[in-house]
């Protein structure tokens, strides 16, 4: 009987190659760079992690027209309805200041008495302050014969010349005083705008307003304080509208 002689084991011809073991590059071996690669591939995901904001930033918008009140002061109680308002005067290092129109003339609330009197604070950047224009400006061309008075008290603008140019371009005809620096509206405990004040034929506030008058509101406020004004006896209480919380907004520049 014919005997096959055993093959040697593979273990015979000697350790079996390791292939990650092999130089690739000069003493680095296949097992060196693939130990380097997962370590920048791992050390990128780290990074990009590290750097990438939980939540994307939502994109941020100007002020439109239409917001309900621009805050560029502390808040305050401001002035109360029933009180006589004070004269359009602030204070600027330790001396009074008088509120003055575009043309360098005095604006005094004493000088209009006999008739009512309405105070809007505005400026012309201020988007509620430019979507409430039209209400004044037809408000003051409906009502200035029968004695109505506004004054527009123009708060934190460049100039006189610039304040002049905006009512100029859209027709507002009545008394703009120029207070640049807000003494006056300051020394009103002013705190946004838009701020009205309503007053009656003797100089007391009837109705404070914060934020963009409409059409309706401004029409009954006024007419309310014209038949006070006509009707002998006690005075007729106007009808009052609701003040609307402030709404803050980012405080401009420049």
């Amino acid at each position: 009987m014919e005997t096959q002689e055993p093959r040697p084991s593979p273990a015979a011809d000697g350790p079996p190659r390791d292939r990650w073991g092999r130089q690739i590059i000069g003493p680095f071996t296949l097992r060196h760079i693939a130990v380097l690669l997962v370590t920048l591939v791992g050390v990128g995901v780290l990074l990009t992690a590290l750097t990438t904001p939980l939540s994307a930033p939502a994109p941020t918008e100007g002020p439109k027209p239409g917001a309900s009140f621009v805050v560029v002061g502390d808040v305050t109680d401001g002035l109360a309805v029933g009180q006589r308002a004070p004269e359009l005067v602030g204070m600027r290092d330790g001396q009074p200041v008088q509120l003055t129109d575009l043309d360098g003339n005095p604006v005094s609330l004493e000088e209009l008495r006999g008739g009512p009197v309405w105070v809007n604070f505005w400026a012309s950047w201020c988007p509620p302050c430019q979507e409430e224009l039209p209400v004044l400006r037809a408000i003051d061309q409906a009502y200035r014969d029968q004695g109505l008075h506004i004054v527009g008290v123009s708060v934190q603008e460049s100039s006189p010349e610039d304040v002049r140019a905006y009512a100029e371009t859209y027709g507002l005809d009545y008394t703009i005083g120029f207070d640049g620096r807000s003494e006056v509206f300051k020394a009103w405990l002013g705190f946004g705008l838009p701020t009205h004040y309503f007053l009656d034929a003797d100089g007391v506030i009837q109705v404070r307003h914060y934020g963009p008058m409409t059409m309706e509101a401004a029409a009954t406020i006024v007419e309310g304080l014209l038949a006070a004004e006509r009707s002998p006896g006690p005075s007729a209480t106007p009808a009052s509208v609701p003040s609307p919380a402030p709404s803050p907004s980012p405080r401009p520049t420049g």
